[in-house]
């Protein structure tokens, strides 16, 4: 698994672990049952403190994206809630629609980026 850390970005180290182990997912270059790289083998290829692989893994684990297996490492596992799922996304756009619109974006405008992005995951 390849990951790109960027170490000017104001974003932290493990949100971006988190959101590329996501897309990784989305994209299908990561599939259930797929082992990631051990805490301590990620943290060395990247060049990062343990902890925080460690606590991308654990918000990856709470979210429902892998499980944790003492034996294994972690797994790609994806958690099928799709209530859940809705009601995240849910919150999540109302911002994220809320900045659009005042900057003038149109409904139409929105539905073609959602169309572009979806259109790279396969849908």
């Amino acid at each position: 698994m390849y990951l790109e850390i960027d170490f000017n970005s104001d974003e932290a180290f493990y949100v971006q672990i988190c959101n590329q182990i996501i897309i990784g997912i989305a994209t299908s270059r990561l599939q259930e049952g797929d082992a990631l790289p051990s805490v301590r083998q990620l943290a060395g290829e990247i060049g990062i403190n343990m902890h925080t692989v460690n606590k991308a893994y654990s918000l990856l684990k709470q979210e429902g994206y892998i499980r944790l297996d003492r034996r294994c490492g972690a797994i790609v596992a994806v958690d099928i809630n799709k209530r859940k799922a809705m009601e995240e996304l849910k919150r999540e756009l109302l911002l994220i629609l809320a900045k659009g619109s005042c900057r003038n974006i149109t409904c139409g405008e929105v539905h073609a980026l959602i169309d572009e992005i979806y259109a790279e995951y396969g849908e």
